[in-house]
Order: structure tokens, then sequence, then C-alpha cells
């Protein structure tokens, strides 16, 4: 990747944090923490990899993408709002009674592909997508983000049996893994390690992504996804929880709180000097 290219895609995730903190901020809830890690991989998803237009959200021929772990939506409506799908100040009104964006992704929001929060659910549907997709004959690439939390659910691993079987080489899913979850580390609270291992010995492809925060990373392990065929492809991606504010990064008390003004005030500033400092690159 070129370096015009990337540290345009580093402005976009620090925009995308700025949208998570500011959405989470004004609910006064949410889930900052698994936000700000998966930034950069949505970021590269929706300006590099996937093929989708915010004029046409429903075009049959799109990829599609389903945010497994639901409660992360702060990080997809940020990165929605910053693609155009919907105005920027909608994110002010996250979670508030009306509003168009509610704590989990609902499918009538411009964008969304299918409502997802209750953990374990979201691969299911991804994986009824990649079947349609195969036997309506498109071209379309089913994206599904879960969080290492997430697959200590046993729905998970039935949809991971059921999209072996039936070769869903179209079927791509991210494991975020920052190592928390809501009570603790994954190691302790019921470890699904070795994650890789599982996904293999579940009949899946599976790639290793080293730092989730490096777009020459993040891009030569989707290069490898697509060169792979015959059987559905698992990334598995080692990110910081809380990624890009210093007080929040691998921090689990922050899977679930939002900000306070001095917090969120402080988050702005480090956000900011962040992006100062990629405008003198």
């Amino acid at each position: 990747m070129n370096n015009s290219l990337k540290i345009q895609l580093r402005k976009i995730a620090v925009h995308v944090r700025m949208g998570i903190l500011t959405g989470t901020f004004h609910a006064k809830s949410g889930h900052p923490g698994g936000s700000l890690s998966i930034a950069e991989l949505l970021t590269y998803l929706y300006y590099q990899k996937m093929h989708v237009n915010p004029q046409l959200p429903d075009d049959p021929d799109r990829d599609r993408l389903v945010l497994s772990k639901g409660h992360t939506a702060p990080a997809l409506y940020a990165v929605l709002a910053e693609k155009g799908y919907f105005d920027k100040t909608e994110l002010e009104h996250l979670r508030h009674i009306g509003s168009m964006l509610q704590g989990h992704p609902c499918i009538n929001t411009p964008g969304i592909d299918m409502s997802s929060g209750s953990l374990g659910q979201g691969i299911s549907a991804a994986c009824g997508m990649a079947l349609a997709g195969k036997l309506n004959r498109k071209n379309y690439h089913v994206y599904a983000i879960l969080g290492d939390g997430e697959i200590e659910e046993g729905q998970v691993w039935e949809a991971a049996m059921f999209a072996a079987h039936y070769h869903l080489d179209n079927l791509i899913a991210i494991i975020d893994n920052n190592g928390l979850q809501i009570d603790g580390k994954i190691t302790e609270v019921c470890s699904p390690e070795p994650i890789d291992e599982k996904f293999s010995a579940f009949g899946w492809n599976v790639i290793l992504l080293q730092d989730a925060h490096d777009f020459d990373q993040i891009e030569q392990a989707f290069q490898k996804a697509e060169q792979m065929s015959g059987k559905p492809v698992a990334i598995i991606q080692k990110s910081i929880k809380g990624k890009g504010v210093s007080f929040m990064e691998n921090q689990v008390s922050w899977h679930g709180a939002a900000p306070n003004a001095e917090q969120y005030q402080q988050a702005m500033q480090e956000l900011n000097a962040a992006l100062a400092e990629l405008e003198v690159q």
C-alpha cells in the first residue's frame, strides 16, 4: 500500500474514532472499547475492499457486512456516517428515543445489512447471506465481524460447521481478538483459545493478522483471503481494546461505559493531535 493512501486511511480511522466517542458521549452509554478496536478494519472494508454505494444501499449485488458483535454499533455507525450513508449529526442522537441509531444495529438503518446484538447470531445470518449468494449465482462477498468473547457462544460453532459444509468461500469472518470481554480477560472468563486451531478444525481457512491497526498488514490479510477458495475464511486480528484513546487502551472497564465531559474532551484532544500529526506526514 502506498504511503499517501495509508495516511488517508489512517485519517479516516481517526475520524471514525471521533464518531465513536461523539456517539457514546451524547448517549451517556454504549460500548467504546470494542468499537475503537475495529476502527481500522471498518475503514479498510468500506474504503478499500467492499463494493458498496451509499446512494444505492439496497443494491442486490453489493457486498454485505454483518456486525455480529453488535454492541460495537458506534463504530459501524461512525464509518457509515463518514462514508455518506447518513449525516454525521445523527451520531449525536445515538441510543436516543426515536433515533435512527439505536444501541445495536437495526436493518432499517441505511447501510445496515442485518440487525444484530444477541451474540452468536450474526455469523449465522452471514452464513445465510453467503449461501443465498451461491444459490443465486451472485458474486458478492459477506463479511462478518465477531468478538473473541462472542465466540464462546455455541451457535458460532454451529454456523462455522454449516459454512464449511456448504463451502461458503464467499464468507470472510473477522474475529476481533482484543483479549477482553465484559467480565475480564477472555483467557480467564471462558477461554476460546486456540482460536486459529478451532476454526481450522471446523474446516475453515485461517489467516492470522498480528496488528489490526496496521493497514499494510490488513491489506495483506485480505489479499491472502481473496486467493483462497473452497472454504470460508477466518481472519483472526490481534487488536487493542480502546485503541487510540490513551486511558481506554486495554482497560476492560471501557467495554460498556461512556466518557464523561472531561474524558470526552481529553479523548478528542488526543485524536485531534493524531490528525495534526498525520497532516504533516
